[in-house]
């Protein structure tokens, strides 16, 4: 039951700040909002206030906001030739592109206001630079060799230690080879080898595999003013839009295997798990899925947002609208590969499941 609340609250969350961010834009542009859907077509469940049909829809991978005129996921073409003034094509190009736009926009905004709210409520944890170890990652190389909380880092490979970012950057720069630790505990010295664990880690904007040992420095805990928190808000979103932009970049260029994009299964399983951490876990996961979701809505791929800026681009240009053929053309391939997408996450998902 958990689990499931974990899910509703994680993917609801973020599909509805995105569709929010066009229901929104779309209100204060003057356009007509036909539906609102959590979930791609067939529609499960429909209510109707006023204008605008509130849906929950079969396919779980994101939602849209339908306004007059627009062809879109749910391939609705009635008044898409309309010229009304509260239709999409009666809009001015900076209008559509602010509708179209304003998943995105909304999606990166909630990441940053989560991420900001967590920093407020967790406070600012700041190193301390003296080698001193505070806590021992349990089966990793420290652990096994005998390292303590409390021990200190005198020498790594023979070169003295004076601060933790100094031994940090050279246990960091042999993840492939063994390295000469040596430490004091209660008193007495000890030294010996070990083999660190490769890993990989962003710095500046690229992925790079260093060692590590798996032990971590004393922290020193303080409140977070309220700008601080905004401050590391920004940040936190900032890294992983970085971090999405690679593992993104990686699939194109084939370092990274298809096999490991996960769907509404794998999400449920790192929900469940976020669940029994607490909240803010909860909280942490769903503002990385927005940064997520923000960026891939942007690429320009038929049926994603920005895709449909393509279109508003490409109708600027020409100073006439694209014919209704092939509008609906653009969507109907943007459905199937969303369609494609939804059946490799399911395999993928149920792979891991099963350890195939």
């Amino acid at each position: 039951m958990m689990t499931i609340v974990a899910v509703l609250i994680v993917i609801g969350g973020v599909v509805i700040a995105h569709e929010l961010g066009h229901f929104i834009f779309a209100k204060l542009t003057g356009m007509r909002v036909e539906a609102f859907s959590i979930g791609f077509p067939p529609k499960i469940i429909s209510k109707k206030i006023g204008e605008t049909d509130y849906r929950i829809s079969a396919i779980p991978l994101g939602g849209y906001v339908k306004v007059s005129g627009v062809i879109d996921e749910s391939l609705d073409v009635g008044g898409a030739e309309s010229n009304e003034p509260w239709t999409f094509a009666a809009k001015k190009t900076w209008q559509k592109l602010l509708f179209i736009s304003g998943g995105v926009i909304f999606n990166v905004i909630f990441s940053i206001i989560i991420f900001s709210i967590l920093t407020m409520r967790a406070g600012i944890y700041e190193p301390d630079n003296q080698p001193v170890v505070e806590s021992v990652i349990p089966g990793f190389p420290a652990d096994s060799l005998g390292i303590k909380a409390g021990d200190t880092i005198l020498a790594v490979d023979g070169t003295a230690i004076d601060s933790w970012e100094n031994m940090t950057k050279l246990i960091h720069n042999h993840p492939h080879d063994s390295i000469a630790v040596k430490w004091q505990t209660a008193g007495i010295i000890q030294e010996k080898k070990l083999m660190p664990v490769a890993n990989k880690v962003l710095q500046g904007s690229k992925l790079v595999e260093v060692g590590l040992v798996g032990i971590s420095p004393v922290m020193h805990h303080r409140s977070a003013r309220f700008f601080e928190s905004i401050d590391s808000g920004l940040k936190n979103t900032w890294y992983w839009l970085k971090i999405t932009v690679i593992s993104l970049k990686m699939l194109a260029t084939g370092e990274e295997s298809l096999k490991n994009i996960g769907g509404p299964i794998f999400i449920a399983k790192l929900a469940g798990e976020s669940a029994k951490s607490g909240i803010s876990s909860i909280l942490g996961l769903m503002a990385i899925i927005s940064v997520n979701l923000a960026l891939i809505n942007i690429l320009p791929v038929p049926a994603f947002d920005g895709g449909h800026i393509i279109i508003i681009l490409i109708e600027a240009i020409l100073r006439r609208p694209l014919s209704l053929n092939a509008k609906v053309r653009i969507q109907q391939v943007g459905l199937a590969l969303i369609i494609l997408l939804t059946v490799l996450v399911l395999f993928n998902d149920i792979a891991r499941v099963f350890k195939w």
